[in-house]
């Protein structure tokens, strides 16, 4: 038992390079001092540059997996990321909820890598609300966000709609025009992330980083706002580690 750390789930994939998926995420918990509990969605054959296949976790072990978690720990937040399926996705959420109504859980909505491997697909869009509804935050790019909402012809239109079921971190990382400024929808109001730094190398993984730096500081006890600055001054450290693909976790 972690006497002085919160304890953060993080239910994503294996990435046998560490720069993505649930190493990363175990990574950047430790950084952030809270301790980190994880459970596979699947086993992935990558590099920090092409994407080769997946394995994916048969849903009643992940979900057993859950119920044993959040029976011995007091869980404070859950961060998700690669799923098969929306439907996977909803029976993990609603596991985590039956046995917490208070945990945070930041989803991470990664639909396909970045070399254009698909996981998940956004077929029915009752359920993507019904996730949103037991989500605090989700963190897409301005790519993932028209795969999720894409009724409406704006950006702003699309996002807006959205968060009124759950907080949103639109990252700026393929902004059209303004590279590297994230937009935050929580409640009614929307708050500008701009970067603080004038260049930043890219990194394989970068949103799993920032979605658990996130994950972490609200297990943390700070607000989705004040999450979602320090976390970005996080990323920002990170990817100008070094000039790679993969990054350093460093304090």
């Amino acid at each position: 038992m972690s006497a002085n750390r919160p304890f953060v789930l993080s239910i994503a994939g294996f990435d046998p390079s560490g720069g993505a998926g649930i190493l990363a995420d175990i990574k950047t918990f430790e950084q952030h001092r809270v301790y980190g509990l994880g459970i596979l969605t699947g086993n992935t054959i990558q590099t920090e540059d092409a994407f080769y296949s997946i394995q994916w976790t048969d849903l009643d072990f992940v979900l057993h997996s859950i119920d044993k978690l959040f029976g011995t720990y007091t869980i404070k937040a859950v961060k998700i990321g690669i799923v098969p399926s929306l439907d996977y996705l909803k029976y993990i959420i609603k596991q985590v909820r039956n046995h917490s109504a208070e945990v945070k859980i930041v989803w991470d909505t990664v639909l396909k890598s970045t070399t254009e491997f698909e996981f998940a697909t956004v077929e029915n869009q009752s359920v993507l609300i019904d996730i949103l509804k037991e989500t605090t935050l989700i963190t897409p790019n301005y790519d993932e966000i028209r795969q999720l909402n894409p009724n409406h012809s704006s950006i702003e239109e699309m996002t807006t709609e959205l968060s009124k079921y759950s907080a949103i971190l639109l990252k700026g990382g393929h902004h059209p025009t303004e590279k590297g400024t994230d937009y935050l929808y929580s409640g009614n109001k929307t708050t500008t992330l701009k970067p603080t730094v004038s260049f930043i190398e890219q990194k394989h993984g970068s949103g799993c980083v920032l979605s658990s730096a996130i994950a972490s500081n609200l297990a943390l006890g700070l607000s989705i706002e004040k999450a979602c600055q320090q976390s970005k001054q996080y990323i920002e450290n990170y990817l100008n580690t070094n000039n790679t693909l993969l990054g350093y976790h460093h304090a």
